[in-house]
C-alpha cells in the first residue's frame, strides 16, 4: 500500500539562569511582559515519496512547475480545452495532482494536496475527461443489469482477451511489461475505493467494509494486495518502489487509474465508484486465473504466481457480494444512483479496452507498450 506520512517528533528547550526544562514545541511559551504565547512549532520536511516524472505538455509542465517552486500552475488560457482529454499530457496532469492525495511527491509540501489553485486546474481538467468519458458512453448502459449482465459470462471467443494472451503465447518480457504499467494501479491497490466508504449506510458500508478488509491483508500486513503485487514484482526482476514506473506508463494506462480517483474524490460520484469497484470485482477472477497460468507457464516465479492465484477464489467470493450486498443496499438506500452505477461499470469497461488495445497494438508492432522499454 502507498507509505503514510511519517513525522519525527522534535523537543525543544527553555534555559533559565538556573534551570533547563524540556518541552515539545506545542506548548513551549515565550513570555512577554506578563502574557505567554505559542510560538508556530518548526514545520518537518516534506515526506519523501517518488520523484516527479518529466512534463508531457503544456499543462503537465504546469504542474511539475508548480510543484517544484511552491508557486500557482503557469499554463495559457484555454490549455485544457486545447488538450487531448485521452492525451498524454492531461492524463499526466491529472495524475500528479490526484497523486497529492496518495504518497504526495519527493520534496513537494503536503500542504499542496489543498492549494486552491492546483484544485481549480485539476476541476477544468476533471470535467474535461469526464465529459469525454460521457461522450463516449452517450448510447451506453443505463440500468444495472445492462451493465453487469454481459460480464457475467465468459465470452467463447477470447482471442481479444489480454489475459488469454498472455496465458497462451505470453512471453516473460511482456508480463514484465504488463507488471510494470499495473503496478500504478496494484501498489494502492484498494486505497481510491476506500473513499467510498464513509458515503455508505448500511448493508452497502457493511459489505464494501468487509471486501476493503480483505484487500487489505484480513488484519495481516503481510497479505495486503499491494504488498503482493510488490513481491511479484521483484519475482519478475522488477523495482517494486511506489510510482517507480510512473515515467514510462502511457496515458491509456494514467486514464485506468485516473478514473478510480475520479470518482473516488467526488461525493457526487459515489455510485459510479460502485460501479467501479463492482466492475473490477465481477471480472477479476477469470483473469486472474488465466495469468496465473501465464505465470506458471513463463517462470516468472512463485509470488508471481501467487498474486493472482490469491485473487481467483477472494474475488470470486467478492463478486457475489458487491452484486447482491453493496449495490444491492446501495440502490435500496439510494434508487437514484442506478444509472451512476451503470456509468461506472461501463467506463471501466471502456478505459480498460483502450489499455488492452495500446498494449495489443505496441506488441503487435513488435514494439513496447511503455514508454521507454525495461532494461533486460
Amino acid at each position: 500500500m502507498t507509505a503514510g506520512n511519517h513525522r519525527n517528533a522534535t523537543t525543544t528547550a527553555r534555559t533559565t539562569a538556573t534551570t533547563t526544562v524540556a518541552q515539545p514545541p506545542a506548548v513551549s511559551a515565550t513570555v512577554t511582559a506578563g502574557a505567554t504565547t505559542a510560538p508556530e512549532p518548526p514545520r518537518p520536511a516534506p515526506a519523501a515519496g517518488p520523484g516527479l516524472p518529466e512534463p508531457r505538455g503544456e499543462l503537465s509542465a504546469a504542474v511539475t512547475g508548480a510543484l517544484r517552486s511552491g508557486g500557482a500552475p503557469a499554463h495559457a488560457p484555454g490549455a485544457v480545452l486545447r488538450a487531448d482529454p485521452w492525451g498524454e499530457d492531461l492524463q499526466l496532469a491529472l495524475h500528479l495532482l490526484y497523486e497529492l492525495h496518495y504518497a504526495g511527491f519527493d520534496g513537494v509540501d503536503d500542504d499542496r494536496e489543498w492549494d486552491p489553485d492546483l484544485l481549480r486546474l485539476r476541476q477544468d481538467m476533471e470535467a474535461r475527461f469526464l465529459h469525454a468519458l460521457r461522450s463516449e458512453l452517450a448510447d451506453g448502459p443505463r440500468t444495472v443489469e445492462d451493465a453487469f449482465a454481459p460480464l457475467l459470462v465468459e465470452p467463447v471467443d477470447l482471442s481479444g482477451s489480454l489475459s488469454h494472451y498472455l496465458q497462451t503465447e505470453g512471453e516473460l518480457w511482456q508480463l514484465r511489461e504488463y507488471a510494470a504499467l499495473r503496478s500504478v494501479y496494484h501498489l494502492k491497490e484498494a486505497d481510491p475505493h476506500a473513499w467510498v466508504i464513509p458515503r455508505l449506510t448500511g448493508r452497502a458500508k457493511a459489505a464494501m467494509v468487509a471486501i476493503e478488509y480483505d484487500e487489505f491483508g484480513a488484519g495481516r500486513a503481510d497479505r495486503i494486495h499491494a504488498r503482493l503485487f510488490a513481491e511479484l514484482m521483484t519475482d519478475l526482476g522488477l523495482d517494486p518502489a511506489y510510482g517507480r514506473y510512473l515515467e514510462q506508463a502511457p496515458a491509456p494506462l494514467l486514464a485506468t487509474v485516473n478514473l478510480m480517483s475520479l470518482f473516488g474524490l467526488h461525493r457526487a460520484l459515489r455510485g459510479a465508484l460502485v460501479g467501479h469497484f463492482a466492475c473490477v470485482e465481477v471480472t477479476s477472477s477469470p483473469g486472474s486465473r488465466r495469468l496465473a497460468k501465464a505465470m506458471r507457464r513463463c517462470g516468472a516465479g512463485p509470488a508471481a504466481e501467487h498474486f493472482y492465484a490469491e485473487h481467483v477464489e477472494a474475488d470470486a467470493v467478492h463478486e457475489q457480494v458487491v452484486r447482491h450486498e453493496v449495490i444491492g443496499g446501495l440502490l435500496a438506500d439510494e434508487p437514484g444512483l442506478e444509472a451512476d452505477v451503470a456509468f461506472g461499470c461501463a467506463a471501466t469497461v471502456l478505459v480498460e479496452d483502450r489499455l488492452a488495445e495500446h498494449i495489443r497494438r505496441a506488441w503487435t508492432g513488435g514494439g513496447s507498450a511503455l514508454r521507454t522499454p525495461l532494461p533486460q
